[in-house]
């Protein structure tokens, strides 16, 4: 026998159900908005520090010290054997040097903040450094991943070598004087149509590399030609 407490409503009892129902989500949807309206008044009008509304700036700090402590030199990314690596290699982004890449030609600009004037490198200069060769799990924003092999050379021994990435030039030493060091790097493209800011945590990271092959083989030019960086603990 069926549950009358689960008959289906009809006639009177059901409309009076569904102008119940219909003030209930006319009032609810009104406090939201309402509550929307003031939170968005408040954050509109709150005080700036450092350009925007304190309350941003603040969460963006929280999710910088995430993000770092996500990056910490501790925390590497799972590596795999050279036979794990997959082939073809997908492609994860199609914004870079439009035209042929003149390897021989090619250099590296770099400028500092407050330092010395802007200096230019070759791609026979980087390459001079010890090499480093990592197999590891590209993960892309767009949601998928795929094991690659990476080579080239540490952020970190790049940074060392050329006296960067600190205010005195001497080498990186998150440990033992933090101060000394700058706290973003800046990477982009020459027309700057593509562009990344990285906090040092994660540029000083093991397993952050300069890479100029992928797979054993030169990179191409949908692939970053002829440099990119390449960080294993965050997604590409």
């Amino acid at each position: 026998m069926a549950d009358p407490k689960n008959a289906p409503l009809t006639g009177e009892a059901a409309e009076r159900r569904m102008r119940m129902l219909s003030r209930r989500s006319f009032l609810t949807g009104g406090l939201a908005a309402v509550a929307g309206i003031g939170a968005w008044t408040w954050l509109t009008t709150a005080a700036h520090e450092q350009g925007i509304p304190w309350p941003l700036r603040r969460m963006l700090r929280f999710n910088q010290r995430l993000g770092e402590g996500f990056a910490s030199l501790h925390n590497l990314a799972p590596t795999f054997a050279a036979e794990s690596v997959q082939n073809p290699p997908r492609t994860n982004g199609e914004i870079g040097l439009d035209g042929a890449v003149d390897a021989a030609a090619w250099c590296l600009r770099i400028q500092h903040a407050g330092r010395a004037a802007e200096q230019s490198l070759t791609l026979a200069a980087l390459r001079a450094l010890p090499r480093a060769d990592l197999v590891t799990e590209l993960k892309c924003v767009e949601g998928w991943s795929q094991v690659m092999r990476f080579g080239g050379v540490t952020f970190h021994d790049f940074l060392t070598r050329f006296g960067l990435g600190t205010r005195s030039g001497r080498a990186p030493d998150p440990d033992g004087d933090s101060a000394d060091l700058y706290r973003y790097v800046y990477l982009a493209t020459p027309d700057e149509s593509y562009y990344v800011g990285l906090d040092l945590a994660a540029a000083l990271h093991p397993q952050t590399l300069l890479c100029d092959t992928m797979n054993g083989q030169a990179l191409n030019r949908e692939h970053g030609a002829p440099l990119r960086i390449y960080l294993a603990a965050k997604y590409g």
